[in-house]
């Protein structure tokens, strides 16, 4: 009789688990169950569409710093299939990947469908059986054998199983998990967005910065990069990447807590009293709100101007050094109040998940479980934005496959 592999998830990970297992071992069945109707879905939605294949890093330590959580588990995987094997990967299927300036690797088509063709093309080719509106409940042991009860009462056997469905927002979410011995870190959100609603910087909505430094006060979280002003408060990768390294810390603060804008990171209080200076000495009789000297937005400008106090029709000669030097405080030390969260749909993953000292990460197998592997988002594991959540699902799916298949060949 043919062994059976059962993945239970349709996404990223568990798709690259079952489709590389049924090429390298195209004598056992390789089924898939997804609870969704949808398979695929964080794919097709992922970098507005376009899907952020993985990251243009190419360094196995640098890119494990991405990592807020898992740094040293996918350390070690990453020695097996990595950002270079990613794009090969793709590659020597037809579909190449370009990076941007900001290191994000898409496909050349712009278009997530791109990749989800790819992968379906695959899973018809190596014979993949896919159940839609699989949702599993429980997960059983007996002997050699694994018996996966689903909601509609069903139940199957296989020989192996690998666990790629992906994070859960709640821990009892878990429950089903718990019944194979492993423990869960308790998930927390992680890549959201900053809610200021009482703040009146939220008129300038649309208003976007190439680099700005965002600090949470009193703590080492730090982060520099792009930011974007919603009609709810912040967003913009720099935002996603603070809430990424913070998200057990800020959900003990229950999303309440000061950020510290330094709007104008590159510069500093004597550089900024010089730049003054000269406007002082040649733009004596301009309003400041009109003579803009820094690399800002207008309307934050104008906007910075007013909540320091200056009147709009204030000239540059009769700026008084006491304005000044708030209007400087404002600029590179701009303390907001955050008062909750938004999910950035796109991106938004879960911190948390099965506890990375009970799997192997050179083969994804649970130490407790033989035969019962793990891949993607269901693992304590979670990357900034910018392609790394998908590089550990390409690379935890590929291993977890690679490993199924050396444990499996005759």
């Amino acid at each position: 009789m043919k062994k059976q592999l059962v993945v239970i998830g349709g996404g990223a990970a568990g798709f690259f688990c079952a489709i590389t297992a049924a090429r390298l071992h195209p004598e056992m069945e390789v089924v898939i169950l997804e609870k969704t109707s949808k398979l695929l879905s964080k794919v097709r939605i992922s970098g507005g569409g376009r899907c952020n294949v993985t990251h243009a890093l190419f360094d196995i330590a640098e890119m494990s710093n991405c990592y807020p959580r898992g740094k040293n588990f996918v350390k070690k995987s990453f020695y097996q299939f990595f950002t270079s094997d990613t794009i090969q990967w793709f590659k020597e299927r037809g579909v190449e990947v370009k990076a941007e300036a900001d290191g994000r690797m898409f496909p050349i088509t712009d278009s997530s469908q791109t990749i989800i063709d790819c992968l379906m093309l695959e899973a018809r080719t190596h014979g993949v059986h896919i159940r839609l509106n699989a949702e599993v409940q429980q997960i059983q042991k007996e002997g050699f054998v694994f018996t996966i009860t689903m909601a509609n009462s069903q139940e199957m056997t296989a020989d192996v199983v690998c666990i790629a469905c992906g994070g859960y927002p709640k821990t009892s979410m878990f429950q089903w998990l718990l019944s194979t011995g492993h423990t869960i870190a308790g998930p927390v959100p992680s890549l959201f967005t900053f809610n200021l609603p009482q703040h009146p910087i939220t008129q300038l909505m649309g208003v976007s910065l190439e680099k700005i430094r965002l600090k949470i006060a009193g703590t080492h979280l730090i982060e520099e990069g792009p930011m974007l002003i919603t009609h709810w408060g912040l967003s913009g990768p720099v935002v996603l990447r603070l809430s990424a390294w913070g998200a057990r810390e800020l959900h003990d603060k229950n999303y309440l807590f000061d950020i510290q804008i330094n709007w104008l990171p590159h510069q500093n209080s004597t550089l900024l009293k010089d730049i003054f200076m000269q406007c002082r000495a040649m733009h004596s009789k301009k309003k400041v709100i009109n003579q803009n000297p820094t690399i800002l937005p207008t309307r934050l400008w104008h906007f910075l101007i007013q909540q320091s106090g200056i009147p709009d029709d204030m000239r540059y000669a009769d700026l008084p050094f006491k304005l000044e030097n708030i209007f400087i405080n404002k600029l590179l030390d701009d303390v907001v109040q955050v008062t909750g969260k938004t999910t950035f749909k796109e991106e938004f993953v879960t911190s948390g998940g099965i506890s990375l000292n009970e799997v192997n990460p050179q083969t994804m197998m649970s130490k407790l479980v033989p035969n019962l592997f793990f891949a993607g988002e269901v693992l304590d594991v979670d990357g900034i934005t910018g392609g790394f959540n998908f590089q550990h699902a390409w690379t935890s799916g590929w291993v977890a496959a690679q490993s199924i298949y050396l444990n499996f060949r005759v």
